[in-house]
């Protein structure tokens, strides 16, 4: 696949200073995922059990496909990843890909669709200006077809994986990459990316502190993560630098990192910033009962 992607342009327009934004915490469906995939089981399978070989259907789980609906009060709306394609329980294979389809089971429910949960809010998809991808896998970039008038920012490390030959075999699709969107690449090496907090890298998406995007690297090359300012605080969406609050909490690895090194070097940075942002709301990827205590919105 040809690399189309464009630098992205940063920052944003519509910043302003002292800005606080609101987080809609939005679920487009669910994975039906081995345990050992969220946290690595032990034994020379470990490896199998994590892609569903060499488990029984009592040892997965169901667990949540988000994204996030970021408002600004002087920016038009942000969206933080697209979850699962609407189809992706009745067309797998069509729509989230074979391999995906081989290893995993999906539902969407009519009231987990996308374009449903933004027209709720008082917006259509074409009204979304930007879409920040934690990364690309399948479950995170399966709903990137039903916004094709958004801009798709990536981290460029991240578009280079899920763009190169073996792509398929490392947890990305083509169907979801279409070249005729607007990919903008983020260099974190080439950009101003100062510290934040223990983050060694971050990028202030809007130039007014609200939104800021971390490198998090470790399960995938480019993998990044959110940091959100609320009137009430700050909300760290950490995608799947950590997939589960045990992650955080325990240390426990996933059963299928790109890097282990990385991964444990930014679960280390999102553990410093727990330890020195006590009352921050830190979200996990993919934690069913994480999840289920969200809040509809937070302000």
């Amino acid at each position: 696949m040809a690399d189309v992607s464009t630098p992205a342009v940063l920052p944003l327009p519509g910043g302003r200073a002292g800005a606080t934004v609101r987080l809609h915490p939005l679920l487009t469906g669910e994975v039906f995922a081995p345990i050992a995939l969220l946290h690595r089981a032990q034994g020379p399978l470990a490896g199998l059990r994590a892609v569903g070989i060499a488990t029984r259907k009592s040892e997965r789980v169901w667990i949540p496909a988000p994204v996030f609906l970021i408002e600004h009060p002087s920016a038009a709306p942000l969206l933080v990843d697209t979850g699962l394609h609407p189809d992706a329980g009745t067309r797998p294979r069509s729509v989230m890909g074979p391999v995906a389809r081989l290893l995993y089971e999906f539902r969407v429910a009519p009231e987990h669709v996308l374009s449903r949960q933004l027209e709720a809010r008082g917006l259509r998809p074409g009204e979304l200006g930007t879409v920040v991808m934690t990364h690309l896998h399948t479950d995170h970039a399966g709903g990137v077809p039903t916004l094709p008038g958004a801009t798709f920012l990536v981290d460029s490390r991240e578009w280079r994986a899920a763009t190169a030959r073996n792509a398929v075999a490392r947890g990305y699709s083509r169907l979801h990459l279409d070249r005729s969107l607007d990919w903008r690449t983020i260099d974190y090496a080439d950009l101003d990316a100062p510290a934040c907090g223990p983050f060694d890298n971050s990028i202030d998406l809007f130039g007014d502190g609200s939104v800021r995007l971390l490198a998090t690297p470790g399960h995938t090359p480019g993998h990044q993560s959110v940091l959100v300012r609320l009137r009430e605080g700050e909300a760290l969406l950490a995608a799947d630098a950590a997939y589960t609050q045990r992650t955080i909490e325990e240390q426990l690895m996933p059963g299928i990192v790109w890097n282990e090194g990385a991964f444990r070097d930014s679960l280390a940075r999102i553990r410093r910033y727990a330890a020195e942002q006590p009352s921050a709301l830190i979200v996990p990827g993919h934690d069913p009962q994480a999840w289920q205590a969200l809040s509809p919105v937070y302000n």
